[in-house]
Order: C-alpha cells, then sequence, then structure tokens
C-alpha cells in the first residue's frame, strides 16, 4: 500500500492511488477498529467521490456497519453531524487539491479528527487487509450484514446550526459576492448567507465533477477579487472544495488571508472579554506579524504544527476558544470543532456589522504583515526531507543572511508530494529570491515529482 494517513486524511490520484479496493479496505478497517454500530459518510463534488463514498460505505456495511449517506455537504458539516449525532463519519473529499485527487477523512463521534492513536489503529488494520493478512473472524451473514441508507435532512439541520450561529437582524444589509469553488458549498453558503440578510452574488456554484478548485475558491482568489471590484461589493468570500477554508477579500479587491482573520477575531474576543485564556493557537507558518500584533495586545500565542487537527488539539489543551492557519482554516472552538469556512464567514460579518467599518480598514489596523513568500514544490519523496543534508546546509545559509529580521520554515505536506517553502524576510525582494532559490535546492536534491 502506498498510501499512508497524513495531516489531513488519505488523499491521492483517484482510482490510480485511491482506489476502490482501498476505499472499500478503509471502511472494512475503520468498521472493526472504531466503536458504535452506525456510521456516516459525505462527499464534496469530485466526480471519483461517488465512487469512492460507495466502496467505502460498502466495506463498512460489509462489517455489520448501519450507514447514512449525508449526501455532498462540507466537511464541518459532516463534523457538526457527527458530533450531534455522536457516531464516527468518513468524509470522501481531497479538499482544496485539483480534481482528479481524492480522499478519505475519518471523524470522530465527537466531531474531531482522529486522535493519533486511533489513526494508527485503523492504518495498521488497513495495511493488513491490503496486504491479504487479516479477514474477520466470525463472518457476517444475513441480517448481520450493515444497510446503506440516505439521509437528507443532515444538510438542513447543519444548515440551521449555522443561521443560528449569529444575529444580523439590525445589521445593515452588505452586498457580498461569494466563491464556493465548484465545491461542497455550492448550493449551502449562498442559501445560509441569504438567510440571514445579506445581498448575495455567487461565482464559481455550478459544479460539474472536474471544476472544483479549477481557478477558483480560497486557492485562487483573483477572479473574486476581480468581481467584488466589478459589483462594487461590500466583501468577498472564498470557500475551498469542501468548505473547511475562508480568504476574504475587501471591497478594494484586496486579499485578506487566514493571518488577517485571526488577528481581527482575537483582538475582536479580546476587547469584548471573550477570549477564554486570553489566548489564541497558530501554526509554524502564520505570518510573524500576527504573532507581534497579538502578543502586543497582550494575548498569549502558542504554536502548533500545520494542521488544523494541531490547531483543535491545542485549543482543547490550553482551554483557548480561537485558532487557525494562514489558509484560511479558522476553529472557533465553542461553536465547531474544526475549521469551518462558511462559520468563518458569518462570524466575519458579524464583526463588520458591529464595527461599521470596511474590512480594508479593520485588517490594515489589526496586523501588519511581514514580506513573505511561499513555494509548493512537487517532489518525489517528500518524506526524505529530514535527511536532505544538502537542503538544510542551504536552509542555514539563508538562516545566517536574513538575520534576525527573517526566518525559514521548510516542512513535507502531509496532504500531497510536495515540500513547503516559507520564507519571511525584511523585502519582498529578499523572501522572493530566497524563497525561489530554496524551492530550487528542494527540487534539485529530492527529485521533481510529475503529475
Amino acid at each position: 500500500m502506498t498510501l499512508r494517513f497524513g495531516t489531513d486524511g488519505i488523499r491521492g490520484v483517484a482510482n490510480v492511488e485511491l482506489t476502490p479496493e482501498l476505499a472499500l479496505a478503509v471502511g472494512r478497517a475503520a468498521a472493526r477498529r472504531l466503536a458504535g454500530d452506525a456510521f456516516l459518510v459525505g462527499s464534496d463534488t469530485r466526480r471519483s467521490s461517488p465512487m469512492l463514498k460507495a466502496a467505502l460505505a460498502a466495506g463498512l456495511a460489509a462489517e455489520g456497519r448501519r450507514v447514512v449517506d449525508v449526501d455532498v455537504l462540507p466537511t464541518p458539516g459532516l463534523a457538526f453531524l457527527a458530533a450531534s449525532r455522536a457516531v464516527p463519519a468518513a468524509m470522501v473529499s481531497a479538499s482544496h487539491n485539483p480534481f482528479d485527487d481524492n480522499g478519505i477523512k475519518l471523524l470522530s463521534s465527537a466531531g474531531t479528527k482522529l486522535p493519533d492513536a486511533e489513526e494508527r489503529d485503523v492504518e495498521e488494520e488497513l495495511e493488513a487487509i491490503m496486504a491479504g493478512e487479516r479477514r474477520p473472524a466470525e463472518p457476517v451473514l444475513g441480517a448481520r450484514v450493515g444497510s446503506i441508507a440516505a439521509d437528507g435532512r443532515g444538510l438542513e439541520e447543519y444548515a440551521a446550526h449555522l443561521a443560528g450561529s449569529v444575529d444580523l437582524r439590525r445589521a445593515p444589509r452588505l452586498a457580498v459576492v461569494c466563491d464556493c469553488a465548484n465545491g461542497a458549498a455550492s448550493t449551502l453558503a449562498p442559501q445560509v448567507l441569504r438567510s440571514v440578510g445579506l445581498a448575495v452574488h455567487a461565482v464559481a456554484a455550478e459544479p460539474n465533477g472536474t471544476n472544483i478548485n479549477d481557478g477558483c475558491g480560497s486557492t485562487h482568489p483573483e477572479r473574486l477579487a476581480a468581481e467584488v471590484v466589478a459589483r462594487r461589493a461590500d466583501l468577498g468570500l472564498a470557500f475551498d472544495g469542501d468548505a473547511d477554508r475562508l480568504i476574504a477579500v475587501d471591497h478594494l479587491g484586496q486579499v485578506v488571508d487566514g493571518d488577517q482573520l485571526l488577528a481581527l477575531f482575537a483582538l475582536d474576543l479580546h476587547r469584548r472579554g471573550e477570549l477564554a485564556s486570553n489566548g489564541v493557537v497558530v501554526t509554524v507558518m502564520s505570518n510573524l506579524g500576527l504573532r507581534i500584533a497579538l502578543e502586543a495586545a497582550g494575548i498569549t500565542v502558542v504554536e502548533t504544527p500545520v494542521g488544523d487537527r494541531y490547531v483543535a488539539d491545542a485549543l482543547d489543551e490550553h482551554g483557548f476558544v480561537l485558532g487557525g492557519e494562514q489558509s484560511g482554516h479558522i476553529v472557533f472552538r465553542r461553536q465547531a470543532t474544526t475549521g469551518d469556512g462558511i462559520l468563518t464567514a458569518l462570524r466575519l460579518v458579524d464583526l463588520l456589522a458591529r464595527e461599521r467599518r470596511p474590512l480594508a480598514e479593520l485588517a490594515a489596523a489589526a496586523m501588519v504583515r511581514l514580506p513573505q513568500e511561499l513555494r509548493s514544490v512537487r517532489v518525489l519523496a517528500p518524506s526524505r526531507l529530514s535527511e536532505a543534508a544538502g537542503v538544510w546546509r542551504e536552509v542555514e545559509a539563508v538562516e545566517a543572511r536574513l538575520g534576525a529580521h527573517g526566518r525559514v520554515v521548510l516542512r513535507a505536506s502531509g496532504t500531497e508530494p510536495a515540500v513547503r517553502v516559507m520564507v519571511e524576510a525584511g523585502t519582498h525582494e529578499l523572501a522572493r529570491s530566497c524563497a525561489e532559490h530554496l524551492a530550487a535546492v528542494v527540487a534539485r536534491e529530492l527529485g521533481v515529482a510529475r503529475r
């Protein structure tokens, strides 16, 4: 087996790496190792998602589980349903990845990503099944075979939960452009945003199975920015394929990323005395300007590896209620168990309504971003990064050049065969040149992967 659990489940090219056979085995392994008699399954809008979800559900049912298919919905929606119904769940989605990729995320009955120990248990069982080494001690026969049934109520429950999270009845009616990435939020996000009184124009909300994340959504906010300016809208909201991220655009067409949103929310909660334990969780990739802004306000900053599962774990460990990533995963721990793009959008609209100032003004006052350059280098073996001596010699040289006014972060991606390169420096030019240099070194030392 070539695929293993990363920071956000199993991902790979659908029908090549992530095959129906593997999805079937994941279902069997999850059923054997996770407690309960029922299991929720959901998916995004990729062409391969129904195929893989059917195989996954078959594996669960083959082990005697009662499978409830809640159809297409955002990952945080499935997490909400798992927690409210107290049953584990599996999401078929590759989030922000290209449409030909897909993935499987397993969620606990508390609506959280699986704890590491449980994930290792499932992975161990999966490897044994794929190797043909493990079969049920007793066959599942007759009435003990599990069932598979559709449930259309889940999406309505989640929509009601979102709409009830804010009260905008006395707020000015903002004009919003909503980019749904042709993904799981394509119907739901415009519906929920309109239900709370916003004037919504939706783009990239016509999924056809192959256009998810294609030049749109949170990883490509350029189209949204142009649409916001052209329509003279107050705000732009960009989700990713499974709607667990949000990137915003102000009325001037300027992108407001997850770090800036996190600064806005943290400072707002701090002023209102609602920032529990007066702390915020960020990741190693968060801009240094965010840390400076939060610490200047007297807010404690806890740093984790990249991945909203680590953010959520740290929130619970420290008793915090807010954390997030530059990519737009924002976790409001009192309202959600994971990053939720639509919830974040509603909380942002609520903040703007209370402040009665445009996002451009608020974002500029919240933090000053240090020049930062990010590169993603597709390589043959990201796992070899830690032992690539030539790469780390160059990192040391770049860090010496940057001195106290910059930093370098290299990490193997947990969601695709790539190494992320991040450089912060005193100027954009220096950050860009250092990032491009290190990206070239990574490609040379680890070998470039072709799709």
